[in-house]
């Protein structure tokens, strides 16, 4: 594991409890989580991969809350993480879990046809 491996590892989890505790804005629903994250080699920017439980709408609310409160997030991991220069960070929808349970039915449903 690569040194921008263990930071990436570092700040998916500061950021997950930032968003948990920190930011109070009513556009971000309860259930928020932080799949991934991706830091470039020179440490300058990370993409931070949200999964939101919810409709269209509720996801892109929360993209956009996320978005607004980027400069809050950035300096909260700035006090909490110890390195030289805090990444710019760049919030993405992650739908792979919506992917994964289209797919399951997908699945069981071919398995089972009569039940579809």
């Amino acid at each position: 594991m690569d040194r921008t491996d263990r930071i990436a590892g570092e700040i998916q989890k500061e950021i997950s409890d930032i968003i948990r505790t920190g930011i109070k804005d009513p556009r971000l629903p309860d259930l928020v989580s932080v799949t991934g994250v991706r830091v470039t080699k020179d440490l300058r920017y990370a993409k931070i991969y949200i999964s939101v439980l919810g409709d269209e709408q509720k996801r892109t609310d929360a993209i956009n809350a996320l978005k607004h409160a980027a400069g809050f997030v950035r300096r909260e991991l700035g006090k909490r993480i110890k390195i030289r220069y805090t990444p710019e960070l760049i919030f993405e929808p992650d739908d792979s879990i919506e992917q994964g349970i289209h797919i399951g039915k997908l699945i069981e449903k071919t398995m089972n046809p009569d039940k579809g």
